[in-house]
Order: C-alpha cells, then sequence, then structure tokens
C-alpha cells in the first residue's frame, strides 16, 4: 500500500516520536562507556561531568516520553495498537533509566572496582549498548513496517533484527557470568558493602540488555498480530 496513502490517514501518527524518544534513550547509553572508562580511572570530575550528561539525556527523553503520552492519538484508525505502543514507550523509558541509576549510583559511592575487572567490566557496557542500538535499529523500521502493512521483506527484514538483538542479549548474559565469576573469586579480600554494590551495578548493566531485548519482543508480537 503506499506510503502517502497511510501518511494521509495518520497524520498524527505517534510512530515519529517514539523513534525520537528511543533515539535520545540511545544517546544515553552512549554516554556510560565514557564514563565507566573515567570512573575507572577514578577521575572523578570527568566521571561527573559525563554522569550530568547522561542525567541530561535522561531528561529529554523523559520530555518526549510525556509528550507522547499526552498526545498520544486514541482513534480508531492507530497504525499499530496504543497498548503496546505505551509498552514500548515503558521498556525504552526504562532503559534510560536504568542508564542514569547506574551512573548515579556509582558517582555517588566513587566505586572502585578492581583492576583485573575493568577490562571486561568496559566490554560488557559496550556489548549492551550495543543491545541497545540494536532495539534502536529495529524501532527505526516500525514506520516501513506500517507502510507494508505489516508484509512483504520488510517483516522479514526486522525479524531478523529481532534475531541479531536475542543473539546481542546472549552475548551480555556470558559477558555478566564471566564478570561476575571475576567478582567471586575476589569478593572475600573486599569491603562485603561495596561487593554488595558492584553485583548491584552489574546487575544493572545487564537490565539495560535485558530491557532491549523486551523491546524485541514487543516488535515481534505486534508482528504476529
Amino acid at each position: 500500500m503506499p506510503r502517502s496513502y497511510i501518511s494521509g490517514l495518520f497524520s498524527s501518527s505517534p510512530i515519529s516520536p517514539l523513534q525520537q524518544h528511543m533515539a535520545k534513550v540511545q544517546a544515553t547509553v552512549t554516554e556510560l562507556l565514557p564514563f565507566f572508562k573515567a570512573a575507572l580511572k577514578e577521575d572523578w570530575e570527568q566521571a561527573e561531568s559525563q554522569q550530568q550528561l547522561i542525567a541530561t539525556r535522561e531528561n529529554e527523553a523523559d520530555a518526549l516520553k510525556r509528550e507522547l503520552r499526552l498526545k498520544l492519538p486514541r482513534g480508531l484508525f492507530m497504525p499499530v495498537s496504543r497498548r503496546d505502543l505505551l509498552e514500548v514507550l515503558t521498556m525504552q523509558d526504562r532503559i534510560a533509566n536504568k542508564a542514569k541509576d547506574i551512573a548515579g549510583l556509582m558517582l555517588g559511592r566513587k566505586m572502585q572496582f578492581p583492576d583485573i575487572m575493568h577490562a571486561p567490566l568496559l566490554d560488557f557496557v559496550d556489548r549492551c549498548a550495543d543491545a541497545t542500538a540494536q532495539a534502536q535499529t529495529a524501532i527505526n523500521e516500525l514506520d516501513e513496517l506500517i507502510a507494508t502493512g505489516f508484509g512483504g521483506n520488510e517483516i522479514d527484514l526486522v525479524e531478523s533484527m529481532i534475531h541479531k538483538l536475542d543473539e546481542i542479549e546472549s552475548d551480555t548474559d556470558d559477558i555478566q557470568v564471566a564478570v561476575r565469576a571475576v567478582l567471586f573469586k575476589m569478593e572475600k579480600d573486599l569491603p562485603p558493602v561495596d561487593v554488595m554494590f558492584m553485583y548491584r551495578i552489574l546487575d544493572w548493566i545487564g537490565d539495560l540488555a535485558d530491557l532491549a531485548q523486551r523491546v524485541g519482543s514487543r516488535l515481534e508480537l505486534m508482528l504476529a498480530r
């Protein structure tokens, strides 16, 4: 079906704002890697600068979220269900919130991970950012999906994107297990409270990829309907 026809029917389509929100979410997550590099070097001045940037990006994402919720059409001619869109938006929002929480906790406690954990920790953050980037790539195809009526080659393309997202998320699980194993071997020699917060940070980093995968899962449900 011609795209212009669809656009005419749904002139107030929420797809573009949803994509803009995901772009801002990804911008938030992208700032995590330089934050970690600074924090692991105990360059807390630079880490704080990065944390403020993360908070700013998250706030911008929040503003887009509120605008989308307020302006989300309630008409019968929504290209996808309002519920599906709100659930995707919620998953996206949680990604940005989690990135902000990670930076805030690490900065607030000036957390110091053992040197041996630095490289795998950076790999972990980087791979989780790959997962959220892949979720963004899939979200960016949503308007094309609608334009094609959720059919044709476009649906195969998006399914392959979601499959790749699952693979990336699986990678992050493996990295997380490896990083936790390193910490487990060292934990008896570290302050117990510090260890508790290190495990929490590892869990939260992993949550970024998990939430990205949930964005993909929600898209997959849309394809199935």
